[in-house]
């Protein structure tokens, strides 16, 4: 019986070749959960077509996901703007279906708050909606806690959970 492999998903740094495919990607996974520009969600950041520039800055970093040589996925972890000092955020997480439920945004997820320790940050801030059931759950299961107000300054204004992690 001759029985292939299902095709590896990679996890890697962002290049500045990934700028089209990756804003493609948020672009294709916000349209199908209907978060649109209007609502002040990731599809209206001025910058989503330039993630590399915006990432390749101290303190930045961004994953993308790749299955088969193509872009599938992605997130990354800033400075979270307007806040006190020693808090990132965890920043444009999305997944097309072919990448999702492979423990690949478990992954980048660590990864991320990896390198936001090594980068002195002592706390994690994320932002999310929530319709977006798997994702809560996969941040609650790392340790991210619901808190009420929001941080910092996103533009995020729809984005109605928010959650914090002790790193």
């Amino acid at each position: 019986m001759n029985v292939s492999a299902e095709p590896a998903l990679a996890l890697r740094p962002l290049r500045p070749e990934d700028n089209a495919a990756i804003a493609g990607v948020i672009r294709a996974v916000s349209a199908e959960h209907g978060l649109t520009a209007d609502k002040g969600y990731t599809v209206a950041d001025p910058d989503l077509d330039t993630l590399f520039q915006i990432y390749s800055q101290p303190g930045h970093a961004y994953w993308i996901v790749e299955l088969d040589n193509k872009v599938v996925g992605g997130g990354g972890i800033a400075p979270l703007k307007c806040s006190e000092p020693g808090i990132c955020e965890l920043q444009k997480m999305y997944f097309l279906p072919t990448a999702r439920g492979k423990g690949m945004a478990k992954k980048l997820a660590l990864q991320a708050m990896d390198h936001a320790r090594r980068q002195g940050f002592t706390r994690c801030y994320l932002e999310t909606t929530a319709f977006l059931t798997e994702a809560i759950r996969l941040y609650e299961h790392l340790g991210f806690e619901h808190i009420d107000q929001p941080l910092g300054c996103t533009g995020h204004v729809d984005c109605e959970v928010r959650m914090l992690k002790q790193l």
